[in-house]
């Protein structure tokens, strides 16, 4: 059985380097993440590419736009393999609702995009007009009550998800194995944010930029 703990973010627009990174990497050891860099430069073929190396797929396309729009977008994926994906949940709960309609009838679980970690107080407050917490359990409420599969949040939020919202799928992107000046805020190693109770932590660069990158999964690995 494949242990998804960890999903490998391949964000590049380079076709060479995706097929580069899926010949090393183990499918047996992780996901893959298609977001919308690697999607918007390959389109569909990418999902084809992933899955004939045998890997899982998490489309992180973050859908958010009018509940019809998004359902229907959702439906235009049906026969390809995509386990995982993304809506915003700020779309509110009537896109959330026809989304997970949409991804369940193209045999896809939905998951909600709470608030993005590169995200932090300041900019939550001038957005949302009120601070990360508030701003989090209101979006976890609105998944809750649209009956999505599971979230995406910072590991910050993972203790209050956990306490209220134990059946949810626990993403968790912004995991660092060192200190980074990169565009995340809000980050936490892999292992805290395991023990906080995340299901799949997203794992980018560390392993991409990496000269070895299986090699540098396994190490990962092996902490957890």
């Amino acid at each position: 059985m494949n242990n998804n703990k960890i999903i490998v973010a391949i964000d590049t627009p380079e076709e060479e380097r995706l097929i580069e990174l899926l010949n090393d990497l183990n499918p047996d050891l992780c996901m893959i993440k298609i977001g919308s860099i690697l999607f918007n430069s390959l389109g569909r073929r990418s999902f084809d590419l992933v899955a004939d190396k045998g890997f899982n797929i998490f489309f992180d396309i973050k859908f958010h736009d009018i509940p019809n729009t998004v359902a229907h977008s959702i439906l235009s994926f049906k026969g390809y393999p995509i386990n995982l994906l993304t809506v915003h949940i700020s779309g509110g709960i009537n896109m959330l609702t026809r989304a997970r309609e949409a991804a369940h009838a193209i045999n896809a679980k939905i998951i909600g995009v709470s608030l993005l970690t590169s995200l932090d107080q300041k900019d939550v407050e001038r957005v949302f007009f009120n601070d990360i917490q508030k701003v989090a359990d209101n979006l976890f409420n609105l998944a809750k009550e649209a009956n999505l599969d599971g979230v995406v949040c910072s590991a910050y939020e993972l203790k209050h998800a956990m306490t209220n919202f134990p059946n949810l799928l626990k993403i968790v992107p912004g995991i660092r194995l060192t200190s980074n000046n990169d565009d995340q805020k809000r980050v936490m190693s892999a292992v805290e944010a395991l023990n906080l109770g995340a299901n799949h932590l997203v794992i980018g660069r560390p392993i991409t930029e990496s000269k070895y990158p299986n090699t540098e999964l396994e190490k990962i690995l092996e902490t957890l």
